[in-house]
């Protein structure tokens, strides 16, 4: 007798979402596995970030369902929301640090407020994710207008995964870095999500964040996902929107802007 299979660590079915009459998703279908690091691309403005949106619940879907773990997310109780939201970390496009914060506070944010541990506790436990994505002590007390961007960042993956979560999304993580220090982000990433085991939801443009992070990648397109498979298919599948996407060709059936 075969073990029963588990499910997705995160299962979309027929997720839909409009803002009026602009429909951003139109019926997305995704599955990440357990310990799967999946990447969302498209160009801007597809629904990438609505899309993890949905899923952490920021925003409802107006239809459609988005279990974690097998427990449906979508209409849940506000109890079962906070429950499933404790398994998840994030690190938000630019960032997100609390101006007003030192940088151990910002990392130790999530402890402090969502699991209820006193500071005195936390900073330590801050102090070690800090090493974690190469930041010293003396990094702790500054605030982040004192950091570079790319400090900042390295800040934002600390606090995404101080509380140990299960599952990460990281939106657009090398935006604004320069190609170096981007590189390094990425390879933080790997690290720090293979040390903890954790399953992983990427949304990007950026091709070298695509090779360097994903197992899996998705393209999102007139609110679909209409290609996926491994990271290695990328640049030799037929596709014509993922081939026009990955080489950033003007020409091919995606239309930019306002162009016929």
């Amino acid at each position: 007798m075969t073990a029963e299979a588990k499910p997705p660590k995160i299962s979309i079915r027929g997720v839909k979402k409009a803002f009026g009459p602009k429909v951003v998703l139109d019926g997305i279908d995704l599955d990440v596995d357990e310990g799967e690091s999946v990447v969302v691309v498209g160009g801007s403005g597809t629904g990438k970030s609505v899309l993890i949106k949905c899923i952490l619940g920021i925003l409802d879907a107006d239809s459609g369902s988005i279990k974690i773990d097998g427990t449906e997310a979508c209409g849940a109780s506000r109890q079962t929301r906070a429950e499933l939201i404790r398994k998840m970390g994030m690190l938000f496009q630019g960032g997100a640090l609390f101006d007003s914060l030192p940088v151990w506070e910002n990392v130790a944010f999530g402890l402090i407020e969502a699991k209820g541990m006193n500071r005195k506790a936390a900073r330590p436990i801050a102090l070690e994710n800090l090493h974690k994505v190469g930041l010293a002590d003396r990094v702790a007390d500054l605030y982040p207008a004192e950091l570079s961007g790319g400090m900042q960042k390295r800040v934002s993956l600390a606090r995404a995964i101080a509380t140990g979560p299960e599952i990460i999304f990281f939106d657009e993580p090398t935006t604004g870095l320069d190609p170096i220090m981007a590189d390094v982000i990425n390879r933080l990433i790997v690290e720090r999500v293979k040390e903890l085991g954790a399953t992983t939801l990427t949304i990007t443009h950026d091709m070298g964040s695509v090779r360097k992070i994903a197992d899996r990648v998705a393209m999102l397109h007139d609110g679909k996902i209409i290609w996926q498979g491994p990271v290695a298919d990328i640049d030799t599948t037929d596709n014509p929107y993922v081939q026009q996407f990955v080489f950033g060709q003007e020409e091919g059936p995606i239309r930019i802007g306002g162009a016929r």
